[in-house]
This record gives C-alpha cells, sequence and structure tokens, in this order.
C-alpha cells in the first residue's frame, strides 16, 4: 500500500492551527487528528525538533495502530540565540497561551532594533508506516523573516502576528491561509516529505 492509497493517516497533534494547516496542505490524504483516538499528546523531551517529531509520529502510530505524520515546529530567534526553539508553545510556561508566549517574546526582544530581529520559523516533518518504523521519513522547513515590535493580523496562530515577511511586506497573520500555505516552514516540510515518501515507494 502506497502513502496516496492509505485509508486514514493519524496526524500526531492537538494544535488546532497545526491540524488546520495540514489538513488543508494534504487535502488528498485522509488525515485524522490523534484526537479523534483519545491519543493524548506524548512529552516533549527531545532537545531538537527532529527528536520530538519522532517521539510524537512514534506515539500516535503506537495508540492509533496506523500510519503517523508529526509536526515539531517554532521560532527561532538570532539575538535570543535561538530562542524560544523547541519551547515555542511553551515559551512562557507548561500551559501558556499563544499571547502569553507573543508577550515574553516581545519583553525579551524590546531593546534590540529592528535590523537584529532575524528569525525564522523552523518545521520537521516526520512520517512513520508503524510505531518500530526503523527508517521514519523526515523533512524539514524553513521560513525566514524578522520580528516587529507589535502584533499586527488577525489570521493564523501562534507567533504570526509578530512575524514579518520581507517577500510580502506584511506579517504571517495578515497573509491569506492558502497564501501563507504555499510560503510557510510547514507547507515547504510536507512538500519535501510527501517527495520523499513517493520517491521511496518508486524505488
Amino acid at each position: 500500500m502506497t502513502f496516496s492509497t492509505l485509508n486514514k493517516i493519524v496526524l500526531a497533534s492537538s494544535n488546532p492551527g497545526k491540524i488546520s494547516e495540514i489538513q488543508a496542505i494534504l487535502a488528498e490524504h485522509p488525515i485524522v487528528p490523534q484526537s479523534a483516538f483519545n491519543v493524548v499528546d506524548v512529552e516533549e523531551t527531545g532537545s531538537t525538533f527532529v527528536e520530538n517529531a519522532i517521539l510524537k509520529a512514534r506515539n500516535a502510530a503506537l495508540h492509533c495502530r496506523l500510519p503517523a505524520i508529526a509536526d515539531d515546529s517554532g521560532l527561532v530567534v538570532d539575538a535570543l540565540n535561538g530562542a524560544p526553539g523547541v519551547i515555542s508553545a511553551r515559551y512562557a510556561g507548561v500551559g501558556a497561551s499563544d499571547r502569553d508566549n507573543l508577550n515574553k517574546l516581545l519583553h525579551e526582544l524590546k531593546d534590540i532594533p529592528a535590523e537584529q530581529r532575524i528569525a525564522r520559523f523552523i518545521c520537521v516533518m516526520v512520517f512513520m508506516e508503524h510505531a518500530n518504523d526503523p527508517c521514519p521519513v523526515i523533512a524539514q522547513g524553513v521560513w525566514e523573516g524578522r520580528i516587529l515590535d507589535d502584533a499586527v493580523g488577525e489570521n493564523g496562530f501562534g507567533y504570526d502576528p509578530v512575524f514579518w515577511v520581507p517577500s510580502h511586506h506584511c506579517t504571517s497573520a495578515e497573509l491569506p491561509a492558502a497564501v501563507k500555505n504555499t510560503l510557510s516552514h510547514r507547507g515547504q516540510a510536507l512538500g519535501h516529505l510527501t517527495a520523499l515518501i513517493k520517491a521511496r515507494e518508486a524505488a
């Protein structure tokens, strides 16, 4: 059975924003969030995006007994030595809201001039055929930009309102979803992932 003919693929995420984006990008595939199987998020104990994505994919595949896709992503800011990085979703603490995380980021950057606010979103995507898959497919996407002083825009989620996209002269939160998905780290990673899976199947 090939990736394109799988009856169901579990998505190892409980984040509504991620689920919506991934289902939209992979619209031709039967992507079902792990919440549909009452699977709770695994503890993200890895120190890298790759480690955490593998942990999440393996957990979902194990409990759902289905092929799984997992995303681990975050914002990397040069002036903060790579923070928030792998703890982007909990930068302001466990259970922090998007607004809490965004406010902490702006506070940490309050004395940093605009030209030094270089940042990028990074996404690692992992596909595992089963929980014991010894060779998961791994892909990465990187979206370059910089951080503004204030939030602008109502679309997206997370740090989107302060992430300036130079090519479009607006924040990620001002982009229509369809446009964002063609540019974003997540869209890039999913494109690479599907290409790698198809190449492996054709080999």
